[in-house]
């Protein structure tokens, strides 16, 4: 196992043709092409700050201070994750062609489809520095002065690379274990596209974990590795709270996500053997 997962290195160059092409597959024919990264989570920055802000939101149940960053700092990590699950639950089912002809690590497949989602995630990051420039409320502070109160830059910034990179682990595990049971169990696909819509509002992406019960939050950290994951980036883009964010909280977070990598590609390299008989 450890020796197929040295000698995949020798093929990063298929990994970058696959991330290309799922990168084009994705915008072929598309006249906006790559802004509907930007304009996707926009928009439902845009509905849900209307309804919880205007709608739901009163002096007896006020929501969270420039609640378009509150909501578009967890959307987007939320994106990545929920279109990379999408991905590469079919990403060796829909390849059955390519796989039947050639040999190459299977196990491209359902990586470029995760790299592909990062690289989406990251286009969309300049929408969300954006709004935390220009759609400050009056008495909210200069962003990038002492007196800043929400959404600031700062140092706690720094940490982005890891959280990427955690999601990113996270990601590939998850994509290795659905990608390779949908070969064998097509119902997958409809257990996932349900699971998607409960993950969503397991996940503290319309409001913050701290909202909820201490106790069914830690519950929420344990079972949960992507409410971790927006509770970390809430920490460092939109709170402004002088401690960094706990950094035995985010390698917790890693060590389960990398885990999950661990048995996920050890699951993955079982089933692979049966790929071509099974497509």
């Amino acid at each position: 196992m450890l020796a197929r997962a040295k000698r995949s290195i020798d093929y990063r160059d298929l990994l970058y043709n696959l991330v290309v092409r799922d990168l084009k597959v994705r915008y072929k024919h598309s006249v906006l092409g790559f802004f509907w990264s930007l304009l996707n989570p926009v928009l439902l920055m845009l509905v849900f700050t209307f309804v919880f802000q205007q709608l739901l939101g009163s002096e007896n149940n006020p929501t969270h201070p420039m609640y378009h960053v509150f909501f578009l700092v967890a959307l987007l990590p939320w994106n990545w994750c929920a279109s990379a699950v999408t991905g590469t639950l079919g990403s060796i089912v829909n390849s059955g062609y390519l796989i039947k002809k050639v040999y190459f690590p299977r196990e491209m497949l359902p990586v470029s489809v995760v790299l592909a989602n990062m690289i989406n995630f990251l286009l969309a990051l300049p929408a969300l520095l954006l709004f935390m420039v220009i759609l400050r409320p009056e008495g909210s502070g200069n962003p990038f002065g002492s007196d800043c109160q929400f959404a600031c830059f700062n140092f706690h910034l720094l940490w982005v690379p890891l959280l990427i990179l955690t999601e990113t682990i996270f990601l590939m595990g998850l994509g290795f274990f659905i990608s390779a049971l949908n070969v064998f169990f097509r119902d997958t696909s409809v257990l996932v596209e349900v699971g998607l819509s409960a993950w969503f509002f397991l996940t503290p992406i319309i409001y913050d974990a701290k909202d909820v019960a201490h106790d069914l939050a830690n519950v929420m950290y344990y079972l949960n590795p992507m409410a971790g994951l927006v509770a970390n980036f809430r920490e460092v883009f939109y709170y402004n709270d002088a401690a960094s964010p706990d950094p035995f909280f985010m390698l917790r977070n890693l060590i389960v996500c990398t885990a999950l990598l661990v048995g996920g590609y050890f699951f993955f390299m079982r089933l692979s053997r049966n790929f071509g008989e099974e497509i």
